[in-house]
C-alpha cells in the first residue's frame, strides 16, 4: 500500500544563520519517514513550526549575538557613529546585548550595542580590530547603542539608517 503524501507549504529554516527564511516552498510529507521532502531542501519536521505558533512569516527573530552576520552589522552601526560623532577618537562594538534579524527586502538587523573609546585616533584611519580600548580613566567612554543595519546580499548594500547612541 502506498503511503499517504500530506502536501504542506512550509518556512525553510536556514541553520547555519539560525534565520527564518521566512519563502513558502512546496513540499510534501511522508508520515513513515516524517521527514519533509521539497525540490529545494530536505529539514526534518520537528523544525517547521506548528501551526498554532505565534511566529509569523516576516517577523523580527532573534539572532544570537555571536553570529557572523550580527557581529558584522554592528560593526556597520559603529563605522556609522564614528563617521557622524565629532569625537577625536574611534569607537568600537564591547559588547553586543542583543539582536534580533527580519527577512525583508533583505535583512534588517535590530541591535543593542555597548560601545567604546578606543587609543584610536579618528585621523589615524586605523582598522578597529587593531584598535584597544582607552585605559586612561579620563577618556575612558562607553555608550548604549541601537543600531538598524539593512543588508540586501543581492546587490552588495548595506545602509544604518538608525543610529542611536546614549
Amino acid at each position: 500500500m502506498e503511503p499517504e503524501i500530506l502536501l504542506r507549504t512550509v518556512y525553510v529554516m536556514h541553520r547555519k544563520e539560525g534565520q527564518v527564511l521566512n519563502i513558502p516552498k512546496p513540499s510534501f510529507v511522508l508520515p513513515s519517514q516524517n521527514v519533509l521532502y521539497s525540490p529545494f531542501c530536505v529539514v526534518s519536521a520537528a523544525s517547521v513550526p506548528p501551526p498554532h505558533s505565534t511566529m509569523k512569516p516576516g517577523s523580527p527573530v532573534p539572532m544570537g549575538t555571536d553570529n557572523p552576520g550580527v557581529r558584522r552589522a554592528a560593526r556597520l552601526g559603529v563605522y556609522r557613529y564614528n563617521n557622524s560623532s565629532n569625537d577625536l577618537f574611534l569607537f568600537k562594538e564591547s559588547q553586543i546585548k542583543t539582536a534580533m534579524v527580519q527577512v525583508v527586502r533583505g535583512l534588517r538587523y535590530m541591535l543593542h550595542v555597548d560601545i567604546g573609546r578606543t587609543v584610536c585616533k579618528k585621523r589615524e584611519r586605523s582598522n578597529l580590530d587593531s584598535c584597544h580600548f582607552q585605559k586612561k580613566k579620563n577618556l575612558q567612554q562607553m555608550l548604549r547603542c541601537y543600531f538598524e543595519v539593512w543588508i540586501t546580499p543581492w546587490l552588495h548594500t548595506a545602509r544604518v539608517p538608525v543610529a542611536l547612541c546614549y
